[in-house]
């Protein structure tokens, strides 16, 4: 039989005092809270934002829309950029061949040098758009928060990780040293596959030229496998196949047909040389723009904001790079008479100014979309040029677009749109992926990283 007392809980509100309390301090505190005004650090506790933050109410929220989110943030600005590629191409194409073909003013490796040395203007240009979005803020302030970007970005992309504020992990990174070395490398690559094209312009049929440097999209993603490890996928394959295919179909496919513009070939022996130089030079550009991708870029779950400006920083580099190291061969070429220097006057200045313009424009905005998508995606994208280039000219000087254009045109879309969706699907499972990996939180502070200078 149980003989213990019932269990009774006590009403009386003393019964939950402390022990070592006496009564009148309950009374006590009570008055005194009752009765004392508000101070101002109470009042502004009271005023504070509730604990329920954007980072509490983001565990709510599944790893898979967060990567949604994220994947498609990435994208607006990699559809942006894309826009642009296509638009300042296009300008720097139809005025580049006006300059040479119509005014006469034919200056391969000086145009190559004033072209890709404008890059270095993308930076300060950058810097100045972001200053005048944030005015409010001291210019000490705002350089020293720009710089510390630009710095812990570079110590990102030289070590491979997003970690770097730590003082163990920074101070193992180089930055300065290391982003020297990567612009010589990746400028050196991009100034060679460019002086292929001008070289073998005139020793190749236009044809052969159009259809053996676009195939470096078929490089990039060669290169990719080794150098990115990126994986063989069939749908990636298989989009670069007909986006070449669209592109041997818009050099030949109207030779011979009466409607093409094709010039009588040069001789058999200097036609093959020119095959074999721009050849080169397309694997040279393929590699780099993977180069460019594996030394350059931020690693993945850098915002893209972050990585937009990082980019424009490296093109201001290569530009440097370009003016104070690449201007060597102009006085060669002009002593040697293989290219005399002479700047152009007038018209064709002014034309010439807007050409360079153009070219940084799509410099800059190339290097983004790489950056942003991968380098498949971004040279695919520029073969759509090829076809904006030929609508112009239908829209502007009344020359009509022929099947073959047409046609190789609509591949080259086609194997856009396939690779545009497969780095989409690819961009979300690798954001899943980091979701998991870091968590809510990890994901929460990704997202909210400074981007601003």
């Amino acid at each position: 039989m149980d003989r213990r007392p019932p269990f009774h809980h006590p009403t009386d509100s003393h019964a939950v005092a402390p022990l070592l309390q006496s009564p009148g301090d309950l009374d006590r505190g009570r008055t005194s809270r009752a009765n004392t005004p508000p101070t101002r650090s109470s009042s502004t506790h009271s005023n504070r934002r509730p604990f329920l933050s954007r980072r509490s109410t983001m565990r709510s929220v599944s790893p898979s829309e967060l990567a949604r989110e994220a994947a498609r943030r990435k994208y607006s600005y990699a559809a942006f950029f894309f826009l642009l590629v296509l638009v300042s191409f296009a300008v720097q194409t139809e005025l580049s061949a006006y300059i040479q073909g119509d005014l006469g003013w034919d200056k391969a490796y000086c145009m190559l040098y004033l072209t890709h040395g404008s890059w270095s203007m993308l930076w300060p240009a950058q810097l100045l758009i972001l200053r005048m979005q944030k005015l409010d803020l001291p210019w000490d302030v705002f350089w020293r928060r720009h710089a510390q970007l630009l710095r812990s970005t570079a110590a990102m992309v030289e070590l491979r990780r997003i970690d770097v504020d730590r003082a163990s992990v920074m101070h193992r990174a180089s930055p300065l040293r290391y982003m020297a070395r990567t612009t010589a490398v990746v400028t050196t690559a991009l100034t060679v596959a460019g002086l292929s094209w001008y070289i073998a312009v005139s020793m190749t049929t236009p044809s052969d030229l159009t259809a053996i440097y676009n195939c470096s999209a078929f490089f990039a993603y060669a290169f990719s496998v080794p150098l990115l490890n990126e994986p063989l996928r069939r749908d990636k394959s298989l989009a670069v196949a007909v986006a070449i295919a669209g592109v041997l179909i818009v050099a030949y496919g109207d030779v011979g047909s009466g409607t093409g513009t094709e010039t009588p070939d040069p001789e058999t022996s200097r036609r093959s040389l020119g095959n074999i130089i721009i050849g080169l030079g397309s694997v040279l550009y393929g590699l780099y723009e993977v180069l460019y991708k594996r030394l350059a870029c931020p690693p993945e779950g850098v915002s893209p904001g972050r990585g937009t400006i990082f980019a424009m920083g490296f093109a201001s580099l290569i530009g440097v790079f370009t003016l104070t190291v690449l201007w060597m061969p102009l006085p060669i070429l002009h002593l040697t008479g293989v290219e005399r220097f002479s700047l152009p006057s007038g018209h064709t200045a002014f034309l010439l100014l807007l050409s360079v313009i153009a070219n940084a424009t799509f410099a800059g905005s190339f290097l983004v979309l790489i950056s942003l998508t991968s380098p498949v995606l971004s040279s695919v994208a520029s073969l759509l040029t090829i076809f904006v280039v030929a609508v112009i000219d239908w829209l502007f000087t009344g020359k009509p677009l022929g099947a073959a254009s047409i046609l190789g045109g609509g591949l080259i879309t086609v194997a856009f749109l396939m690779l545009a969706w497969s780095t989409w699907r690819e961009m979300a499972e690798e954001q899943e992926k980091k979701v998991r990996e870091l968590g809510a939180d990890g994901m929460s502070d990704l997202s909210d990283e400074e981007e601003d200078p």
